[in-house]
């Protein structure tokens, strides 16, 4: 096979003289016609930049590339004019990007962004345009925006659907490449084996070559015929993925293998007292149509579900994107309005009134799935931590919130004198820390975890999730651990909920759940995460 993309000896800096920083550092890797090739390592490696050096858009001046070349199709992309740059980016080369709802434009339609890109390289009409759009949306699993949500803006999607929205966008001029960049990382198990193998079918019915970047070593062994391991903006190692996954030579590559999250959290006690409970809880969107704006149905986004959950237990809730697993969380929190109810300590919660919930907010948290969209980029560490102490009037002064807030820092694994810092200076790993420190500060009883881990790296999730545990063994904290990955809910649950269109379809101890699943949605679940494991001991190759 030739090669249709060769990234040869790249240098990536940003800034200049002493205090410039080398994102990559002398990079080479190919990529052939039909091929795939992944791009693996932990966050700030140097994998994005690299993605971006491709489709040439770092900043400049601020990025430069001090040496190397980026050729393809035989064409260097180093220093071409902006017209070719144009030509080649959504035509030839198509990049599907980690956060979809930073990528889509918040203010146009669904319909009005994927046909900008047959607009401009196509010169479709707005007939053709749609009928391709329509095919399109299909092709990608959203059948129902297919046929009614065209007109709707990217926020009244899930993430997963976002992203699901960005894959039809990159793929709607049969690109001679795809980069993919965490493609998957927010999306559920049956819709993440999907995706793969939407991708997977595409790539080989249009002879499309596909750059992956991932930090899933398990997506991986799934998708890619070749593999290149970055660690501090150098490349490792690299080969056909059987044998660098069977036969690693380098350190960190072996590192990388051995890091997942293991182990089961520590029995709990059956009879602990109640901390969180909700009876019959309904959260309904209302759907309005017409000129007067009358409710003509509901989005059913929590079907009237009742739970509990235990001091020094962890609940663990998981199903696709848009069954309402983070409504449901919200709801528990009285962050969303809904009825039955809600009870918190024993106590009915649900209709409070804001000053009477006041108090109550110190004793029930919420980590965000984002913590870097979670932190204001205008405050310190400490700012963001001591503003909780604020509000409820904790430390008499500011020496001592000071104090409270360095303890609850060094609690989550960081340093206390790293409260003078800013979420910018920190890695996606070290910002979900500070969120939980954020959370832990108020001494909570009871954590709404929405997908703490998803974005983090294999090895960090290890760490997030043994934190976690022992938070709970020393705290006797509950958790309500909403997450679609199966591995990482193992680890740190003892009971399991499992929701599909706002209801719980299966509920019982994690073991049953995860062996002995009962409900045909269950089922799927466990064999479309099954399906992932198995595809960890081969490789599929095109």
């Amino acid at each position: 096979m030739s090669k249709l993309l060769e990234i040869l000896d790249l240098e990536t800096t940003f800034g200049e003289g002493d205090g410039a920083v080398r994102a990559v550092r002398g990079a080479t890797l190919a990529v052939d016609r039909g091929e795939s090739h992944a791009l693996v390592g932990e966050s700030g490696s140097g994998k994005s930049v690299t993605a971006l050096s491709v489709m040439q858009l770092l900043p400049y001046p601020l990025a430069r590339h001090p040496a190397g070349s980026i050729t393809f199709d035989g064409q260097e992309l180093v220093g071409a004019p902006g017209a070719t740059m144009r030509d080649i980016r959504g035509n030839k080369i198509a990049m599907i990007f980690q956060e979809p709802l930073t990528s889509l434009n918040p203010l146009h339609s669904v319909e009005k962004q994927i046909s900008e890109v047959l607009f401009l390289h196509q010169l479709m009409t707005p007939k053709q345009a749609r009928a391709r759009v329509l095919e399109l949306l299909d092709l990608v699993g959203l059948t129902e925006a297919a046929a009614s949500r065209l007109h709707a803006l990217p926020h009244e999607f899930s993430g997963g659907q976002q992203q699901r929205i960005m894959i039809a966008m990159a793929l709607a001029n049969d690109p001679d490449l795809l980069i993919a960049d965490e493609p998957t990382t927010a999306l559920d198990v049956t819709i993440q084996a999907q995706v793969l193998k939407l991708m997977k079918d595409l790539q080989q019915r249009l002879g499309m070559a596909m750059l992956l970047i991932t930090h899933d070593l398990g997506i991986v062994r799934r998708m890619a015929d070749t593999v290149s391991v970055m660690n501090g903006g150098e490349i490792v190692e690299q080969g056909a993925t059987r044998d660098v996954f069977e036969r690693p030579r380098h350190g960190y590559t072996q590192h990388l293998l051995a890091a997942e999250p293991r182990g089961r959290t520590e029995p709990a006690d059956p009879d602990a007292p109640e901390v969180m409970a909700g009876r019959d809880v309904k959260v309904w969107f209302p759907v309005k149509k017409g000129l007067l704006r009358r409710t003509v149905a509901h989005i059913k986004a929590v079907d009237g579900i009742s739970l509990e959950v235990r001091r020094g237990h962890t609940l663990g809730v998981v199903g696709e994107s848009g069954s309402g697993k983070s409504t449901l969380g919200r709801a528990l929190l009285r962050l969303e309005r809904s009825e039955g109810a809600i009870l918190f300590g024993g106590q009915d919660i649900q209709g409070w009134q804001f000053k009477k919930m006041r108090p109550l907010r110190r004793e029930m948290q919420i980590v965000f799935q984002d913590p870097f969209g979670s932190l204001s980029p205008r405050l310190s560490v400490g700012q963001i931590i001591e503003e909780g102490l604020i509000v409820h009037g904790v430390g008499a002064s500011y020496e001592e919130r000071r104090r409270i807030v360095g303890a609850a820092l060094e609690e989550v694994g960081l340093e206390a004198g790293m409260q003078d810092r800013y979420p910018h200076e920190f890695s996606g790993g070290q910002r979900q820390r500070i969120s939980i420190a954020r959370a832990l500060v108020l001494k909570p009883k009871f954590i709404v975890l929405d997908e703490p881990t998803s974005a983090l790296d294999m090895s960090v999730q290890a760490q997030i999730v043994d934190l976690l545990r022992d938070l709970q063994a020393k705290h006797d904290l509950a958790y309500l651990f909403i997450s679609h990955d199966l591995k990482v809910v193992r680890a740190v649950s003892h009971e399991i909920a499992v929701m599909r269109g706002g209801r719980v379809v299966e509920f019982g101890p994690t073991d049953q759940i995860m062996d002995d699943p009962r409900d045909p949605y269950t089922k799927a679940l466990m064999a479309a995460a099954f399906e992932m494991k198995a595809d960890e001991t081969g490789v599929v190759s095109s």
